[in-house]
């Protein structure tokens, strides 16, 4: 309680910003955006992103989709076409879709520990319950891809339940804003040769050639 306190006031005072866990100092934390934030960005890109990769989700198929705003917009296209299948994800938004969900797709919720700033669970009862499944399909988005080819989120438990679905997955699909070949999260999720499939759209030339450096399957959608 004690240690409560003393981080409730800490972050009164502005030097420090609460996480479950622990806090952050206010130039990390200001790393990573809320989901309304995020949703609210690059929104004609995803929605071309999301009826692209809709389009690739089987009849009856599992799907994973991670708490990312770009998956969101997917989850939301593949309710939309009416594909017979099963979404799992650690998405509290994504779970809310279901709320007026058609019923020829199917929800497995996953639990854990809510972040109030991303709207998604997370821990190890999330990553233990991801682990229980496997999918055919995983639509994820991440902070950045760092000169290397590494895939990076600013959190290092979204990285735990990103890297379980990778390891659970046939195909691992990436939905990629332009953006996010200038940005790096802090934590390393994985390198981007565990992926099956970048999906881009409004890349320059110089940013197709270092995606196709890494050694990636790229499909623009423009």
């Amino acid at each position: 309680m004690t240690i409560r306190r003393d981080l409730s006031e800490l972050e009164r005072q502005g030097l420090a910003k609460r996480t479950y866990g622990g806090a952050l100092a206010p130039g990390l934390a200001a790393h990573e955006d809320s989901f309304s934030q995020r949703s609210n960005v690059d929104v004609e890109i995803k929605q071309r992103l999301a009826v692209a990769a809709a389009a690739l989700v089987e009849p009856e198929e599992t799907v994973f989709v991670d708490s990312s705003s770009s998956a969101y917009y997917v989850a939301r296209q593949i309710i939309a076409n009416g594909i017979p299948s099963t979404i799992v994800t650690n998405s509290l938004p994504v779970m809310q879709l279901f709320a007026s969900a058609v019923a020829n797709v199917e929800l497995t919720g996953v639990g854990g520990w809510l972040r109030g700033l991303t709207l998604s669970l997370v821990g190890p009862t999330a990553v233990h319950t991801i682990r229980e499944h496997f999918a055919d399909k995983l639509f994820l988005s991440v902070k950045g891809i760092a000169s290397d080819g590494s895939l990076t989120d600013p959190d290092p438990l979204e990285c735990e339940v990103k890297r379980a679905m990778i390891d659970r997955a046939e195909e691992s699909i990436l939905l990629l804003q332009p953006r996010k070949l200038l940005e790096r999260g802090s934590h390393l999720i994985a390198s981007c040769d565990r992926l099956s499939l970048v999906l881009s759209a409004d890349l320059s030339p110089n940013q197709v050639r270092q995606l196709e450096g890494t050694g990636v399957k790229l499909r623009c959608v423009d």
